[in-house]
């Protein structure tokens, strides 16, 4: 049974840093500076994850925070913006609203069926002890 709350417990904590990943997303959806000021878009980040394996058997979520480095920045025509290039635009991150609101869902629902997944392997542990007393 602690096996099984470890693993949901790691589901938890993947999906917490996903929540969190995509807030920072959100965040910096019209960031144009990188933080030593320089004129550089934020890049979106998204979050992986995989089976953490231990003696070739499961035994959690392991994740990792990635950049995209793929996609193109977003343009747009702004020629009085201070990180404006020579021909007027502006490089913002190319961060859809729209996908991270769907991320977030995402997340968001994966995060309540880890904890009740919890809460029913709570409950059958204290069935398995009110049978054994």
């Amino acid at each position: 049974m602690f096996k099984t709350i470890d693993i949901i417990t790691s589901g938890l904590v993947a999906q917490r840093h996903r929540m969190n990943t995509i807030s920072e997303n959100v965040a910096n959806i019209n960031t144009t500076r990188d933080a030593e000021g320089n004129p550089s878009p934020f890049q979106r980040r998204f979050v992986t994850f995989s089976a953490e394996k231990n003696a070739e058997k499961a035994v959690g979520v392991e994740f990792e925070i990635q950049k995209d480095t793929t996609s193109a920045p977003r343009r747009a025509y702004e020629p009085g913006h201070p990180d404006a290039d020579a021909e007027g635009y502006v490089n913002y991150p190319n961060i859809n609203l729209v996908t991270e609101f769907v991320n977030a869902l995402e997340a968001s629902r994966a995060y309540e069926a880890n904890i009740v997944s919890f809460n029913t392997t709570q409950r059958m542990g204290e069935m398995a002890l009110r049978i054994l007393s």
